[in-house]
Formats: C-alpha cells, sequence, structure tokens
C-alpha cells in the first residue's frame, strides 16, 4: 500500500449509506417547516443541502479513486441497498427547494433521484438473483427497506413537480401511483422477510443495529406517500376510484410504522444496557434520525387527510425527539472527526 493510499483509508473505508445524514437533517427540516418553525427548519435546510453536496463530493471522489471497492460493495447482497440512500436524499433535497420556490431546482433532483432509482433497483436485484450464492435469509436486514424508502421519496416529491408538468401532468400522476405501488408490493416482500429473521432464526448481538430503524422508517414514508396521494388532485378519472384505498393504506402504514417504535426501543435496550455493550458513535445511527423525523411528517399529514387532530399532537412531539436524537448523533459525529484528526495530528 502506497503512503497516498494509506492516507485515504479513511474515504476507502467509508460507510456506503452516509446519505441518511442528508435524510434524517431535511426530514426534520421539513417537520419543522410544516409546524411553523422556519429559522430552525432554515438552519437544517442550509445544513441538508450541505451535506449532500459535500457527500456526493466525496462519493465521487471515492468511485475515482477506489473503483474496486465501490463495485464490490454495489453487487454484494448486503450493501447494495445501502445506495438507495442517494435517491431519497436527492428527493428530500428537492422537497425543500420546493418549499423554498426552487422550482426547477425541485424538478432536477426528482429527474436525478428517478434516474438514479432506475438504475439501482435492477441492479440491486440483478445481484440478489445472480450473487446471493448462500441464499440464506440471514442476509436480510434493516438496510434493506432502503429501497422502499427511496422509492415513497419519489412519490412524495413528484406530487410537488406535477404542477410544472402541464399537459404532462396526467401521465405523471399514472406514474406517480405506479410507483406508490411498487414500494407497497415491495414493503410487503422485504418485511416478511425481515421479521422471520428476527422471529424465527437466531440472532447475534451484531445483528441489532440501527438499521433495524429502517423497517419503520418505510412503513412512516409509505404512509406519507399515502396521504400525500390522499391530498392531491388524481387527475386521471379512473385514479379516483382509488382514493378510498389510498386512505386506508395510509392509516394502516401509520399504525405498523406506529406499533415498531416500542419494540425497536425494546432492541436498544437490550442490546445496550442488558448486553452492556457500548453505545458509540456509527454512521448506522443516522438511521435511526430519519424514521424518527419522517414519523413527525407523516403524524403531520395524516392528520390533514384524516382531519384527526390528536395526530397533531403526535406531530410536535415527534419532532422534538427526531431533533434531540439528531443533535446527539451529530455530536457522536463531530466527536468522531476531531479525534480523527487529533490522531493524525499525532502521526
Amino acid at each position: 500500500m502506497d503512503s497516498d493510499t494509506a492516507k485515504l483509508t479513511w474515504l476507502k473505508n467509508l460507510y456506503p449509506g452516509y446519505f441518511a445524514l442528508t435524510m434524517g437533517t431535511g426530514i426534520i427540516a421539513i417537520a419543522l417547516d410544516m409546524l411553523k418553525m422556519p429559522v430552525l427548519s432554515n438552519v437544517l435546510y442550509m445544513i441538508t443541502l450541505i451535506s449532500w453536496c459535500a457527500l456526493l463530493g466525496l462519493y465521487t471522489w471515492r468511485l475515482i479513486r477506489f473503483p474496486q471497492v465501490v463495485w464490490t460493495e454495489l453487487i454484494n447482497p448486503r450493501t447494495t441497498f445501502f445506495f438507495f440512500s442517494f435517491v431519497a436524499a436527492t428527493d428530500i433535497s428537492g422537497i425543500l427547494f420546493h418549499l423554498h420556490g426552487l422550482n426547477r431546482l425541485a424538478l432536477l433532483c426528482w429527474i436525478g433521484a428517478l434516474l438514479a432509482w432506475m438504475a439501482l433497483l435492477h441492479c440491486s436485484f440483478s445481484v440478489l438473483t445472480l450473487r446471493h450464492s448462500a441464499r440464506n435469509v440471514s442476509v436480510v436486514h434493516g438496510g434493506w427497506l432502503m429501497c422502499i424508502v427511496g422509492t415513497q421519496s419519489l412519490v412524495l416529491h413528484g406530487v410537488n413537480v406535477i404542477p410544472q408538468l402541464g399537459n404532462y401532468a396526467a401521465y405523471m400522476m399514472v406514474g406517480i401511483y405506479m410507483l406508490w405501488g411498487i414500494g407497497l408490493i415491495l414493503y410487503g416482500i422485504f418485511v416478511t422477510l425481515f421479521c422471520y429473521r428476527i422471529f424465527f432464526l437466531e440472532m447475534s448481538d451484531d445483528d441489532y443495529t440501527p438499521l433495524m430503524w429502517v423497517i419503520m422508517g418505510a412503513a412512516a414514508i409509505s404512509a406519507n406517500a399515502s396521504s400525500a396521494l390522499a391530498l392531491s388532485n388524481p387527475i386521471v378519472p379512473v385514479l379516483v376510484a382509488f382514493h378510498s384505498i389510498v386512505d386506508m393504506v395510509a392509516l394502516v402504514s401509520w399504525t405498523w410504522a406506529t406499533w415498531w417504535i416500542p419494540l425497536l426501543v425494546v432492541f436498544g435496550i437490550w442490546k445496550h444496557f442488558v448486553r452492556h455493550i457500548p453505545l458509540r458513535y456509527e454512521p448506522m445511527q443516522w438511521s435511526i434520525v430519519f424514521p424518527l423525523g419522517m414519523y413527525a411528517v407523516t403524524s403531520f399529514r395524516l392528520a390533514l387527510a384524516a382531519e384527526f387532530e390528536p395526530l397533531h399532537w403526535v406531530s410536535h412531539a415527534m419532532v422534538w425527539v427526531a431533533l434531540f436524537v439528531w443533535c446527539l448523533v451529530m455530536m457522536g459525529l463531530l466527536r468522531r472527526l476531531i479525534q480523527q484528526q487529533s490522531l493524525k495530528g499525532l502521526l
């Protein structure tokens, strides 16, 4: 290993799902905007955009410098679905652009996210079919559901960009409903495999990771996408008939996401307080922040769609929980960066 490569070990080993940082920050910014807290929302909005640009630059550099490492992660069934975090992060950034009146940038984000989603979807499932030599369900983990998060993020942001398409809006709306359906079907498949693994197969301590929160986040974003469709104009007459189904899916998905929260907290308590495994910063912890923020946004939007006021209270409470967890994880990240810089100075 040459000296330049040794110095770039951190880049070589960079976690492939770090766009979850952008996702978590952005969704809390959206939640704060919905709840009329513009100052905090704007601060997180800027952090979201900075993190998206920084991570895009880092991952591009990593691809150029270590293409074989990136390729290995892309064709590994355990890591291939992490790349969908780019799709969701780009859509979340696009939603923030839309909220700030930057509609052209919002449209570009949706197009870029769609193209990445199309490439990653067929790549990941080809990997799962052709490269999964073990044929063992133990390969399934919460990170797989990042695929559903990316799919439903296209629905959420797509509803915003439809008005810009003029005569093509009807085609876009049909496509949005198709994406919504794909997301629900994939969720049904993955959550079945995931539940079978954690409830009936042997699990080690290392299997209980923050990625398990993505199963709740995927349900929450599915509920949010459903509520967004319920609140939008279906445009095409045939889609009007789907509205009662969309309403039902929104409520059921939100309920399912709610059911997971206490269980995931129990998993965390068992790992760190019963098994006494130290709680340290790890990049996967950003996968806790996004589901919490998405749950807050989903509760707010479902309250509007269902005209059920108590859900507003849930949304207000959860956004502060999400912001608190965001602060903890961000402090962990900053502390890690400071420690790494100190170690480099000593060397």
